[in-house]
Order: structure tokens, then C-alpha cells, then sequence
């Protein structure tokens, strides 16, 4: 792997916050394109600092969940157990929220409702996740939760949001909440829960896809489901690549990848030849092998995300992720 690409592991980023740490509300510090050098500065693993932190979490859970399926026997802990009681809440307000009828057909205002409601809610719901001895860290935390379900103004959702999610899981490592040995269940319970969770809302109230470069971006909500999904595939007896865009191949096997699982999804969604409206990942079913698209995928993410100013421009530092490196003396 390339400096700056080098897997973090988990228990790295689990040690508590000393009983010192100033938890602060976390804000956006990416104001203008040049701004964007100091979040690649933040690239560097030296002391802790967000981008190192953030790719180094995505890393090290790629290659947790390497070769497995969803249905791989794995420790489920109390902490895993909070985080899907809370998805299941989020879920059960989309229920308690119906569409309202309107003119327009896509960016249902009742979102407004539903999301007015996280806003308000969000540190009680992150309040049953920590412990209390850091319950300083709660309001912290708790931003990129509200961070992480779209954007309440446009209605839109993207991976600017989906990061936000993954950056909530990782700031609940680095306090010690979540654990080395919950890697696999953060992948394939807990972000597969909150997955659903926003694909139900998109469906519900129509929402628009954030920032999507149609039928050249990969998807248009998700990005991190097709790298740690990839990864489950990788050295798989019979399915390669070029199953994925096979109907039959993604019906008898979505419920085992994460992968497939995006693509039935796509399917679900869209009409016409599947070359046509998802061109991007019409392309990656040529490639050769899992381990080979991972790596490209991983490149990506890389490029079309996190070095992108229209995504990282919303992203909020704090303690936890901090856009300067902080190195412990």
C-alpha cells in the first residue's frame, strides 16, 4: 500500500480519550478549494488526524470482512446491539412519516418532518450507545449522526452522508465504544442495518441523489457497500466479477454480499440495459478478479470522494477527526 494508505488496525483507534479529551461540536473547516490541503495534510499517519483516521478505519474493516458472508458466525456486542436498536427507531419514524401528497414527485417534504425529528433526538438516541463515564463525548459524536441521513434542505442524499455514518462508527472506536473484535458485525450488522434504513428512505420521500454524476459515478447514493462488499468476493469458488451483472447470479446470492445486494438494488430502481444506466460498474464487471477491483475501487473512493471539494466541503472536524494532526506528547 502507498504512504497514507496504510491499514489502521481497529484496536488503534479504540483507546479512550484520556480523561482530559475536550470533546468540542465538530464544524466544517473546507471553505474554498485551497482549504482542501489540509485535509490531504491529514492524509499522514503521524499522531492522529482525520483523513489518516477515517481511511485507516475503512481499511482495516475492508479486509476484516475479507472472504466472508453475511451469514459468517460473529460476536454481536451490547454496544452492536444499541447501535441497531437505534437504526430500528430511525426506521419506525419513516413509519410514523408519510410521503404528504404534493406537485413535485421527487424530494418529499415529509422528510423535513422526519429529519427535524433526528435533530432533535440525536444525542438522546447516541446518549444509549455511551456509556456514561463519556457522556462528555456525546454531542460530538452525535453530529455525524444527523450528518449521515441526507440533507434536509435539498432532500438529497449522497456519499458525502454515507462518510458521515462511517465517521460516527469510527469516533465510537476511538472512545472506546465499539471494539477490535466488533469489526466484522460494525460491516454486516450495523452498517448493513443503516443501509436499509436509507434506502427506505430515499424510496419513501423520493430523494434526490447528492451531487450524482449520473451514469458515470459508480451509484448514486453509496460507494462504501461495493468496496467492503468487493472484499467478501475476493477469492470466491465460482462467482467473479462478471456474475454481478448476471440477474440470476445477484438473485441466488445477494443475501451472502453486500455487493450484490447494491446491485439488486440498482435493479430495483432503475429501467433499461444495465450498461446504459450504470455504465461505471458495467465496467468493473470486465475486470478480472475481486482482489483487483477491491484495489480499484479503494482508488476510487479515494479520488472521486475524499479528493473531491463538492464532498468534503461538508464534511465537520472535532477532537475525534481533526483536520490538524494532534500528536500525543
Amino acid at each position: 500500500m502507498a504512504e497514507g494508505e496504510r491499514q489502521q488496525p481497529l484496536d488503534s483507534l479504540e483507546e479512550a480519550p484520556p480523561a482530559t479529551q475536550n470533546f468540542i461540536i465538530p464544524k466544517k473547516e473546507i471553505h474554498t478549494v485551497p482549504d482542501m490541503g489540509k485535509w490531504k495534510r491529514s492524509q499522514v499517519p503521524v499522531g492522529t488526524a482525520a483523513y489518516a483516521d477515517y481511511i485507516g478505519f475503512i481499511l482495516t474493516l475492508n479486509e476484516g470482512v475479507k472472504g466472508k458472508k453475511l451469514t459468517f458466525e460473529y460476536k454481536i456486542s451490547e454496544a452492536i446491539e444499541k447501535l441497531l436498536a437505534l437504526l430500528n427507531t430511525l426506521d419506525r419514524w419513516i413509519d410514523e412519516t408519510p410521503p404528504v401528497d404534493q406537485p413535485s414527485r421527487f424530494g418529499n417534504k415529509a422528510y423535513r418532518t422526519w429529519y427535524a425529528k433526528l435533530d432533535e433526538e440525536a444525542e438522546n438516541l447516541v446518549a444509549t450507545v455511551v456509556p456514561t463515564h463519556l457522556a462528555a463525548a456525546v454531542p460530538e459524536v452525535a453530529v455525524y449522526l444527523k450528518e449521515s441521513v441526507g440533507n434536509s434542505t435539498r432532500i438529497d442524499y449522497g456519499t458525502g452522508h454515507e462518510a458521515a455514518f462511517a465517521a460516527f462508527l469510527c469516533c465510537l472506536c476511538k472512545i472506546g465504544v465499539l471494539r477490535v473484535d466488533d469489526q466484522i458485525a460494525i460491516v454486516f450488522k450495523v452498517f448493513n442495518r443503516y443501509l436499509e434504513v436509507m434506502r427506505k428512505l430515499q424510496k419513501t420521500y423520493r430523494m434526490e441523489p447528492a451531487g450524482s454524476q449520473g451514469v458515470w459515478g459508480l451509484d448514486d447514493f453509496q460507494f462504501l457497500p461495493f468496496i467492503w462488499g468487493s472484499s467478501q468476493l475476493i477469492d470466491h469458488p465460482y462467482l467473479e466479477p462478471r456474475h454481478f451483472v448476471d440477474e440470476k447470479a445477484v438473485n441466488e446470492n445477494h443475501k451472502d454480499y453486500m455487493f450484490l445486494e447494491c446491485i439488486l438494488f440498482i435493479t430495483e430502481m432503475k429501467t433499461g440495459p444495465f450498461a446504459e444506466h450504470s455504465n461505471q460498474l458495467w465496467n468493473i464487471s470486465a475486470v478480472p478478479s475481486w482482489s483487483k477491483v477491491n484495489q480499484g475501487l479503494i482508488r476510487m473512493y479515494k479520488a472521486e470522494c475524499l479528493e473531491k471539494f463538492p464532498v468534503i466541503q461538508h464534511f465537520k472536524f472535532g477532537s475525534l477527526l481533526p483536520i490538524h494532526p494532534v500528536t500525543s506528547g
